[in-house]
């Protein structure tokens, strides 16, 4: 995010993530910046090698910890691979920490692991209680040239165990969750002990923050929200929480904040929903008592609140790892697709898949499940993954990097039918399609890169056909920094479009895109919860129309035959960073025929006056007012439309 000139009243404002600002302060939270830090210790193979590793083969990049290690051990493994892991944002390297049930560290000798790119940490109970770490997960700003920020700490992840906190460190005493996009946490009971639990490492300054995404969780304390512009929380439980910025959002979260839209001097800006109106929780890996490991396939839900186990047991299934092909880097996407025919659900261990042809899901009640966030790429210009018309599919913990040779699409769930229609851009689309209220197909975790660690190009990054589907906490980004970055490099037209009915999106990041980013062409859609970045790059405003009298492209567009859409807390920000006014005519448009009241607290912001031009010129369909120089980082707001 660009550098700003005015803060808000908590926390300061929040800055490109190509720049990188000089100075900030935290005067309403009373908060003071040290410049206290901590450094991951470095280890010899030998004592990596001292992880076990289960007997099904989870690969080299799975550390499996169990309650005989000693603390000295397990911190050894972990900081080992934090050393090489938390500037490690582009490379393909990928980790997962799992901890077996039990009791890890001591408010004498604490566990403080910190969690860098591509790594994820979790417990492998059947309840987040069966994991206790005594001590800190946590993630820290990343500074350079005396800039101390969060906003490029994405592609991580913290689920299913508790934390007792006790981190006694000078500033950065407690549990600090300092991240953006794409670095979810999940299954969480965090117990603060009059510790902080913050979403903002305020060690070190200016730490801005651009997260975020949180589910299933309970927090015993107050959540520091700080400088986060932007936070979902969901299903969850919440001793409080600090403050809102631009665009805080909680649904079905039992503590949450009251409705406060646009926010005032005192409080908000919130978006409380009581309920989710349909949601169904990431699958997850567990041991049991006897060693064998399976994995939890939770069930739906609709108009929830509050997690799925603080009352017991959570609804769903187990399907034992022998259900399960354990892919491997080096596997080919035959051999992968092979498996899947036998009737075989996929568990992709950490690290770079090359895809020579799309992994192809034809089978109700497929779970495929990513440990470690396993980079796929496709090589030849297909899909990554495709999901036929079946009900009951899981995709959850990818990471989806566009390849060298165009893909028409990334990932596509349900098939391409007989079209009916036309969208608002000319892509065909229609109603010849498939899904079920009672068993929906869902997508969680997965994310989604053009460019950055190479010139990678596709059309849409992801198409759902299929009716019903859940999206929940997806970031289709658009690389605005990196390698192979550049407007006639990293082409990519949308991130999401969705043409089936009844589908929800509940965390929904798309970024950066050349044209609509997202386009909704289905009936009865939801989104709760959306952020947007327009892109950084065009070249000109001409090059930048989507018709011959309309500036640029809108963040979402929903197209003029859907007869009901709903959305709740969606926001756009605008840095044309390329020293010339290019405007976007509107953030967002859709039919003026939906019901009244179908959008709900929607805002454009104006970012950096210092380095953007142009800006929004309306926040939907010709309402709302522009953001543009003359009210920079100031969220032009409408509260409800139509």
């Amino acid at each position: 995010m660009p550098v700003t000139t005015q803060s808000v009243p908590t926390a300061p404002s929040v800055l490109p993530r190509s720049s990188r600002p000089t100075a900030a302060l935290l005067a309403g939270l009373g908060l003071l910046l040290g410049a206290c830090g901590q450094s991951p210790v470095a280890t010899s193979d030998a004592v990596l090698a001292a992880a076990k590793i289960t007997a099904q083969d989870l690969g080299p990049n799975v550390r499996v910890f169990d309650p005989s290690m000693s603390t000295a051990e397990i911190r050894a493994v972990a900081n080992q691979i934090a050393a090489q892991q938390v500037s490690n944002q582009f490379g393909p390297e990928r980790y997962a920490l799992l901890f077996k049930p039990g009791t890890y560290g001591s408010v004498d000798d604490p566990l403080n692991v910190e969690v860098g790119y591509g790594t994820e940490v979790a417990g492998l109970g059947a309840s987040p209680d069966d994991v206790t770490i005594v001590g800190s997960v946590s993630v820290h700003n990343q500074c350079d040239a005396g800039s101390c920020i969060a906003l490029n700490n994405f592609w991580r992840s913290l689920s299913n165990m508790k934390i007792n906190v006790a981190n006694a460190n000078g500033c950065y005493t407690g549990e600090f969750w300092a991240v953006s996009q794409a670095a979810p946490m999940r299954r969480m009971h965090i117990v603060g002990n009059g510790q902080n639990i913050t979403l903002m490492d305020y060690c070190t300054g200016p730490s801005y923050a651009s997260g975020g995404f949180i589910a299933d969780s309970a927090f015993e304390g107050t959540v520091i929200n700080g400088s986060q512009q932007q936070f979902y929380t969901r299903n969850s439980t919440i001793g409080g929480w600090s403050n809102g910025v631009w665009n805080q959002v909680f649904s079905g979260v039992v503590g949450a904040p009251a409705q406060v839209f646009p926010g005032t001097s005192t409080s908000g800006p919130y978006t409380t929903l009581p309920t989710t109106p349909v949601s169904r929780e990431k699958p997850f890996l567990t041991v049991d008592s006897k060693g064998a490991y399976q994995v939890f396939v939770p069930a739906p839900q609709t108009n929830s609140s509050g997690t799925t186990w603080q009352a017991g047991p959570a609804a769903g299934r187990f399907l034992p790892l022998k259900d399960f092909y354990v892919a491997h880097p080096g596997d080919s996407a035959q051999t992968i697709n092979s498996q899947l025919a036998r009737g075989q659900n996929v568990l992709f261990t950490p690290g770079a898949y090359n895809l020579k042809r799309s992994i192809d899901i034809k089978r109700a009640n497929t779970v495929v499940l990513g440990l470690g966030l396993p980079l796929l790429t496709p090589q030849q210009g297909d899909a990554a993954i495709t999901v036929a018309d079946v009900p009951g599919v899981d995709v959850a913990g990818l990471m989806i990097d566009a390849g060298p040779v165009n893909s028409d699409v990334l990932m596509q769930v349900g098939t391409r039918h007989g079209r009916d229609g036309r969208g608002d851009d000319g892509r065909e689309w229609g109603n010849d399609h498939h899904g079920s209220a009672a068993n929906p197909t869902a997508v969680q975790d997965v994310f989604f890169r053009i460019g950055g660690a190479q010139a990678g190009r596709a059309t849409v990054s992801l198409e759902v056909n299929s009716d019903h589907v859940i999206l929940d906490d997806l970031w289709a980004w658009r690389a605005d920094h990196g390698n192979g970055v550049g407007w006639t490099m990293n082409t990519a037209d949308h991130g999401v479009i969705v043409n089936g009915d009844n589908v929800t999106a509940t965390g929904l990041f798309v970024e950066h895109y050349q044209k609509d980013e997202v386009i909704w062409n289905g009936n009865g859609g939801q989104v709760i919860f959306f952020q947007n970045e327009m892109p950084y790059d065009p070249p000109s405003q001409a090059a930048w129309m989507s018709a011959p009298t309309v500036k640029g492209y809108p963040a979402l567009r929903v197209t003029k035959g859907v007869r009901a859409f709903n959305g709740a807390g969606m926001g756009s920000y605008s840095f044309f960073n390329q020293g010339i006014d290019i405007y976007a005519d509107n953030a967002f448009v859709v039919p003026t025929t939906l019901p009244a009241g179908s959008l709900r607290d929607l805002l454009t912001i104006f970012l950096d006056p210092g380095n953007g031009k142009g800006g929004i010129l309306n926040v939907v369909n010709g309402v709302g007012g522009s953001s543009t120089i003359a009210n920079p980082d100031v969220p032009v707001t409408v509260v409800a439309y139509p």
